[in-house]
């Protein structure tokens, strides 16, 4: 290995893909500091291993993953221990070692807290280890308690997806619907809330899908999402609360009706339409229709008008028309969304929409999908203009990105960012006593609309407001 006799051994992490792989990818980081005394690294030259957190969602996800592994083959000079993890991971399994036999570690999602073991077996059996199984939970049960830094923090609470949209690899790459038991996610809040984290957004490929064992499991009383966001919200603390990413087809009666009584709940959602065409909704599996899918919209701003939205939007879905078409871009303008995340279609390997007959040119998917997105940034800039002059509940997350840097308005050291409830950037300056609102929730006026962020000014008093933060509360 290159690390000096003693000194401490470091790995380099890259993350691909949705918010599940970051918390992933910070799991592998506390697993591997709390077995062997591993540090991180933002330097992949310093780095004795290397690891490639992985994501197929996206077309040609496994020749980028080569393409990665080939920038750091180099690295096998000196002893570095190279791993393949996440989705490619799965649906790759030992593949991946005959195409690259220079990659030591091969490893899934559900298998990443035995990276450890793994490690010691490539150095004692002198050959690459590949573990993709589906354990279901069984890493939770191993993983030490996380180490955070910062006022907000992921929590995931499921594993996979039983959903099978025609498009989607999922859960071919992450396995069926597993939720963890209740009491095991309300402790990793509580341990969260104890490191000083004001804010926790819980994660599943379809969360509120969410179904899990109550008092231990105990009788064999199960709990839905609505009553996990109830207890999660009487964690002392623990100030707001969101989840990602979310099915139209699990808002239950129960979950809607919590907006009306949760303010900790924010006032923003990601709902995932996909299309806007019944045609092309049947045809992905997704399971409603759009009108589904406004009731469920009309339902949640009923309880909660202040709720923003954002999407994820697939153009160019095999079989798609300009009236399938124009039937999103009707509904985009219906609903009036805060954000949104659209691509091309791009064929999965082994689903079943990679099958479907597709003879619509690549280049009108193209103009299509910058038609969209030019109407949802539309939107967007209307939202934003529109928060000129209101006061916004922030949490304050740190320096902003340009504080510090010559010749931006407020880039003193005590320019500071935080985030909106409805998920918005918002820079402002903090004043003398700036280090003592990190991590705090203030007030301020929002006073400009730009193109990616927002400008405030704190309320009179908040630059002022709360105890200092514990630098040891976050180490």
């Amino acid at each position: 290995m290159s690390a000096a006799e003693g000194a401490a051994k470091k790995v380099y992490i890259r993350t691909f893909g949705c918010q599940m792989n970051e918390y992933d990818s910070d799991k592998m980081a506390d697993v591997l500091r709390e077995a062997d005394g591993w540090e991180t690294t933002d330097d992949v030259e310093q780095a004795d291993l290397v690891l490639f957190n992985t994501c197929s969602v996206r077309e040609k996800a496994q020749e980028k993953v080569f393409s990665d592994l080939g920038r750091v083959k180099h690295l096998k000079g000196r002893g570095v221990l190279i791993g393949v993890g996440g989705c490619v991971a799965s649906q790759e399994g030992a593949a991946i070692v005959e195409r690259a036999p220079y990659v030591d570690l091969v490893f899934g999602p559900q298998t990443l807290h035995r990276l450890p073991q793994m490690i010691q077996a490539r150095r004692a059996e002198q050959r690459p280890q590949v573990d993709i199984r589906f354990p279901e939970i069984e890493k939770f049960d191993h993983l030490p308690p996380a180490r955070v830094q910062g006022a907000s923090a992921f929590v995931s609470i499921m594993e996979g997806c039983s959903k099978y949209c025609s498009y989607c690899v999922v859960p071919y790459t992450r396995g069926e619907e597993v939720s963890r038991p209740l009491d095991d996610v309300l402790a990793e809040v509580a341990g969260l809330a104890a490191q000083g984290v004001r804010e926790v957004t819980l994660l599943g490929q379809n969360v509120n899908a969410w179904r899990g064992a109550v008092g231990g499991g105990d009788g064999g009383e199960v709990g839905d999402f609505a009553l996990l966001l109830e207890l999660v919200a009487e964690v002392a603390g623990i100030e707001r609360i969101r989840y990602t990413t979310s099915h139209p087809n699990e808002f239950t009666p129960r979950l809607i009706e919590l907006y009306a009584r949760c303010p900790k709940l924010v006032s923003h959602l990601h709902l995932p339409l996909q299309h806007g065409s019944d045609r092309i909704l049947m045809a992905m599996k997704r399971g409603y229709t759009a009108m589904e899918y406004k009731s469920t919209v009309r339902r949640l701003r009923a309880v909660r008008p202040a709720l923003s939205l954002s999407s994820d939007f697939i153009v160019g879905f095999p079989g798609e028309t300009e009236d399938d078409f124009e039937r999103t871009m009707k509904l985009i303008d219906e609903v009036g969304y805060d954000a949104s995340f659209s691509f091309v279609f791009s064929p999965r390997p082994g689903t079943p929409a990679a099958a479907l007959a597709d003879d619509t040119p690549p280049l009108l998917k193209r103009q299509r999908l910058q038609r969209l997105q030019a109407r949802l940034e539309e939107n967007v800039r209307r939202i934003s203009a529109g928060l000129v002059g209101t006061a916004q509940r922030i949490l304050v997350e740190g320096p902003s990105r340009n504080s510090g840097k010559p010749g931006k308005a407020g880039s003193g050291a005590a320019e500071l960012m935080g985030r909106t409830e409805c998920n918005r950037i918002v820079n402002f300056d903090g004043g003398p006593n700036a280090a003592r609102l990190i991590g705090q929730m203030i007030e301020v006026t929002i006073t400009e609309a730009l193109p990616h962020s927002l400008r405030g000014v704190p309320l009179a008093g908040e630059r002022f407001s709360g105890p200092a933060r514990n630098p040891a509360t976050t180490a």
